[in-house]
């Protein structure tokens, strides 16, 4: 039987945003701007890149501009037209048709785990990806069509990992893994540890914003037991898979960066203006003739 290919991109929206308040008071935390374009388009360009053909958002109150943003704009679109500005229509169309985007709520904020949950029938019985927005991964070959490369070798989960160095390896999941022989990208999971202390962390292979989840997973959430607060925790879930199905860790070529903290942010909004053609040169003389 031939494997499904991974069509459908979930992506969990539905946070609070605290960390940037007061700018997420009243705008999700998703539609904040790298240089010129929200957190999240980022991640559905990477998704359609990957062969995604249809976006799946978890979202909650609050977060209806981000249904705005992937929708038409009849009167943007008709003032552009009307003033012949044809590039900047042609960025506000190529937007509108990037792919399938699907809305589902979250009615509270229970886990990471419970808005993946919010989708099981959107995804039906398939196997799909999940990006998480505020992890921002610039690379040559799309993280996410990477590791749908892998999925097709695999014909089983994957998970994001890349290597954090030193204590801050408390902040992530933790992979208790080892690299499979045939496969250095690829780390095969025993097991895995929610925001170890250093000293007990199984590995330095983290877990980062990134999963290619087969259909069982919603039968995993739909039985764990909820955590602190009545979460419902993606690791949990992915640890009971483990008994059923084989999961593999994915250590992917590229660099991440953590937008969902103001310093990543900032250092992302760096990189990506020094990167542009349009604004890169002019950015980098400003920069260096800053007193630092």
């Amino acid at each position: 039987m031939t494997p499904q290919k991974i069509r459908k991109a979930v992506f969990p929206a539905a946070g609070l945003g605290t960390r940037f308040l007061p700018a997420t008071k009243a705008m999700p935390k998703e539609m904040l701007c790298l240089v010129d374009k929200p957190l999240i388009q980022y991640g559905v360009e990477e998704a359609v890149a990957a062969g995604c053909t249809e976006i799946i958002i978890i979202t909650g109150r609050g977060k209806s501009t981000m249904e705005d943003h992937f929708d038409a704009s009849p009167e943007l679109e008709a003032n552009l037209e009307a003033k012949n500005k044809r590039a900047l229509l042609d960025i506000v169309h190529s937007v509108n048709n990037l792919a399938r985007v699907t809305y589902t709520r979250q009615p509270e904020p229970l886990g990471l785990g419970h808005a993946i949950l919010m989708a099981k029938e959107l995804v039906n019985d398939q196997p799909f990806a999940v990006l998480l927005p505020d992890d921002i991964v610039d690379a040559a070959t799309p993280c996410m069509k990477q590791m749908v490369d892998a999925y097709e070798q695999t014909k089983c989960s994957i998970i994001g990992s890349e290597i954090i160095e030193g204590p801050s390896i408390s902040s992530y999941g933790v992979l208790d893994c080892t690299p499979d022989p045939k496969n250095p990208r690829l780390l095969d999971i025993k097991n895995m540890v929610e925001k170890p202390k250093f000293e007990d962390a199984p590995s330095k292979n983290a877990i980062i914003g990134r999963y290619i989840l087969t259909p069982r997973i919603f039968e995993m959430l739909e039985t764990i037991t909820p955590g602190a607060g009545g979460e419902l925790q993606l690791t949990d879930g992915i640890r009971a898979l483990l008994q059923f199905e084989k999961v593999y860790g994915f250590h992917y070529e590229g660099k991440r960066h953590d937008a969902g903290d103001k310093q990543g942010f900032l250092r992302a909004t760096v990189e990506f203006a020094l990167k542009r053609n349009d604004l890169g040169p002019a950015f980098r003389d400003w920069l260096k003739s800053l007193p630092l």
